[in-house]
């Protein structure tokens, strides 16, 4: 299953980018976590920290779109070298505020200043390999590949800030977030070899988003986000309710470690069949997988459960990135990538405050509902809508 994903590597400049990509995009699942483990320490509030961390969400989702666009025109050196240092001062900023006790209205303006300038490096990623690859069959590969990366982000990168918050001290895992950004970035934006060129001087009518294709996998993913932001309150408290709160944590890791085993079978596997196709048998495979979880009373059970749902995670994941490439014009990629990024991070905004307040009102074994209900919603939106991205003018 791995032996595909040995021949990405002997493109020069690949191993560069990939590294430095991973090192600087790991922060992606520390800071959410790391923000309320610290504001709530301090502030004793639950509710302040999830509020911070919720406007900083928020902020990223809003300027990624914009930062990506700067991207296409100006190339991604000029414009992430100064972003992540702003992103790290205000990183900073936040932390100075919560340790002398600043008024809250401080936290949250350092809060949207460090998510505004946070950097979608996924996408940026995912522009590089685009541009080495240049529409080679390997494409599909690498893409799979950045999504299992991800899933691995997000399976070690909670457990990670939080031992460092708790055994260590409770500024540890911001710090150790903010010196990952900022070193990563930074190595990543001076590997010039790889980087795309700007392509500012092709002038376009609009933003990406205006693509009847890119609208449509933008509400499929925004609704797979909300997914996966009431996935992980639900969760929580499913696993507290069954007197293990502890266990939170693996059930979670059973979700992402079903989407890291399909991502890599996905892309080792030669398609012959269209990416619409794929996709519409991704979201299916999605919806019907969730099944299952609204049926569970047993802290084990849950673990294979979540497990199978997870499975389709990844293959319609990277569908999704793959059609973009395919809808949007080479001058605006990155921008078109980041359009799903805020889609998904968006979602996960309003998946986890609808899952905490239904979890809290009707029980987490019942809240699971909503999250199958956003599943069968981006099923219906993706099928109904699968016209629109037909604009394909390949097949690997």
């Amino acid at each position: 299953m791995v032996g595909p994903y040995r021949g990405l590597f002997g493109t020069p400049g690949v191993k560069g980018f990939v590294i430095t990509g991973f090192v600087g995009r790991i922060p992606m699942s520390m800071l959410g976590i790391g923000l309320v483990l610290l504001i709530s320490a301090i502030t004793g509030s639950y509710a302040t920290a999830g509020a911070v961390s919720a406007a900083f969400s928020v902020a990223y989702a809003v300027a990624a779109p914009v930062s990506g666009r700067l991207v296409d025109r100006y190339g991604q050196a000029k414009v992430l070298v100064p972003l992540v240092v702003l992103h790290g001062a205000a990183l900073a900023g936040l932390m100075l505020c919560a340790h002398t006790k600043a008024p809250v209205w401080t936290l949250y303006a350092t809060g949207v200043a460090a998510g505004g300038t946070a950097t979608s490096l996924g996408s940026m990623v995912r522009a590089r390999w685009s541009h080495v690859l240049k529409g080679s069959s390997q494409l599909h590969i690498a893409f799979s590949f950045e999504s299992v990366a991800d899933e691995v982000i997000f399976v070690c990168g909670p457990a990670f800030v939080t031992a460092l918050a708790t055994a260590v001290n409770v500024y540890a895992g911001l710090i150790v977030a903010l010196v990952l950004a900022v070193a990563g970035t930074l190595a990543f934006s001076a590997l010039r070899g790889s980087e795309p060129p700007a392509l500012r001087h092709k002038e376009h009518s609009g933003s990406p988003i205006a693509i009847p294709g890119v609208a449509l996998l933008s509400g499929v993913f925004l609704a797979m986000g909300a997914v996966f932001g009431s996935v992980d309150v639900i969760t929580v408290a499913f696993a507290d309710e069954q007197g293990s709160k502890v266990a939170a944590g693996f059930l979670l890791a059973s979700l992402s470690g079903g989407s890291m085993v399909s991502g890599l079978w996905y892309g080792s596997r030669d398609w012959k069949i269209s990416l619409r196709s794929r996709f519409i048998r991704g979201l299916s495979v999605f919806a019907a997988g969730l099944t299952p979880v609204l049926l569970m009373g047993d802290i084990r059970a849950m673990a294979v459960a979540l497990f199978f749902a997870g499975l389709a995670i990844s293959p319609t994941l990277i569908t999704g990135f793959s059609l973009i490439e395919r809808l949007v014009p080479a001058s605006q990629f990155t921008e078109g990538m980041s359009w799903l990024s805020t889609s998904i991070g968006f979602g996960v905004a309003i998946g986890a405050w609808a899952g905490g307040h239904l979890t809290d009102t009707y029980g987490a074994s019942n809240a699971y509902g909503f999250t199958f209900a956003c599943a069968l919603a981006a099923a219906l939106v993706g099928v109904a809508g699968s016209t629109l991205v037909r604009a394909e003018h390949r097949t690997n």
